[in-house]
């Protein structure tokens, strides 16, 4: 791809770097801009950013679960424009394929789009909807999830959706219906990637690594400029990494300094834990922003969701996580969303 003007001021715009660094990048990554990004990130010269191009696309989201919590539904429903989105016979729509799927266990997009309702084939039912409504509309994403128990949250907007299924004792499953939606409203709001930090990929978690360590180690120049104190520059990123030599090099380390500050042995005991539970804190932050279960919890900022289910009962295990965010993955680049709901559309 061609390093023009427009791409380097878009990524300067992403990542806040200079405008030869952003060239620099471009021309090292052949024109990539999601790999230029890492690369500056990697550099200390860039902040994270959002993945270059994504619009938010107009629709809704839906969901149904059904009537004993062990089955849920999550639609994404495409219109061009939100004075579409919330229009009544939109909404309606948009209800009625969420119940279609959910009455019929259509799994994906690719099987609703290939199904019959109300005695006619999908395409010409939609085709029927968009004359009605005027405008092109696109069944975008659709999918499942089944477990011993199952629920979900829709944000009022109808922007974001969330269903979550878990496995647990019998005699606790309305406990844990209630708890599943209160963890999909935080979902809704926090944006987990995966269940646990163990379904991290470890390429993502090393490149995150030597990225955040990069942005750290930037802003401690500027911080030693100022002459304001450094921020600590952490050795690792997720739990993944934090093997048991990891650590015991951690407490060992956190002896020498109470050995070298003349703390009595005696009571090395009493510090070393809060020192290492700190360190574990430290060092596993990209964790708390991508893996469900180490996220500080909304409801309670002190604990993480991990806590706050083992408190209501410690049976409870989250099994599977789908969430829908309107517009997300759809690049608008040279062409903008209506396009792209042409496109789908077979226009």
């Amino acid at each position: 791809m061609a390093v023009t003007p427009q791409l380097i001021k878009e990524l300067r715009e992403l990542t806040g770097a200079g405008m030869m660094d952003c060239k620099n990048a471009l021309n090292e990554t052949g024109g990539d801009l999601d790999k230029a990004v890492q690369a500056l990130r990697e550099a200390g010269l860039g902040k994270a950013a959002k993945k270059a191009g994504n619009v938010a696309a107009e629709g809704l989201i839906a969901i149904e679960i059904n009537s004993d919590n062990t089955k849920g539904v999550i639609l994404e429903l495409n219109a061009q424009t939100d004075f579409v989105a919330k229009n009544e016979n939109f909404i309606n729509l948009t209800k009625e394929i969420t119940s279609h799927a959910a009455n019929n266990g259509i799994k994906d997009a690719e099987a609703l789009n290939s199904s019959s309702i109300n005695g006619q084939e999908f395409s010409t039912f939609l085709a029927e909807k968009i004359a009605t409504i005027g405008e092109n509309i696109v069944a975008r994403k659709l999918s499942t999830l089944s477990g011993e128990v199952v629920n979900g949250y829709v944000h009022v907007t109808g922007r974001t959706g969330v269903i979550l299924a878990a496995k647990c004792d019998a005699g606790i499953k309305d406990k844990a219906a209630v708890l599943l939606r209160n963890i999909a409203m935080h979902a809704s709001a926090m944006k987990p990637t995966v269940i646990s930090y163990k379904d991290l990929d470890p390429a993502f978690v090393e490149s995150e690594n030597r990225a955040i360590r990069a942005e750290i180690e930037a802003e401690n120049e500027e911080l030693v400029r100022l002459k304001k104190p450094l921020k600590k520059i952490p050795e690792f990123v997720s739990k993944s990494q934090l093997t048991d030599e990891a650590i015991a090099a951690a407490k060992a380390r956190f002896e020498d300094e109470l050995r070298a500050d003349g703390k009595p042995e005696k009571i090395w005991a009493n510090i070393i834990p809060g020192k290492v539970e700190r360190f574990i804190i430290d060092n596993t932050q990209l964790d708390g922003r991508f893996a469900l279960l180490s996220q500080a919890y909304v409801m309670n900022d002190k604990q993480t969701v991990e806590q706050a289910i083992a408190e209501v009962d410690a049976s409870i295990q989250i099994t599977g996580y789908v969430r829908f965010e309107l517009g997300e993955g759809i690049e608008k680049k040279e062409e903008d969303f209506a396009a792209e709901v042409a496109k789908q559309m077979g226009k």
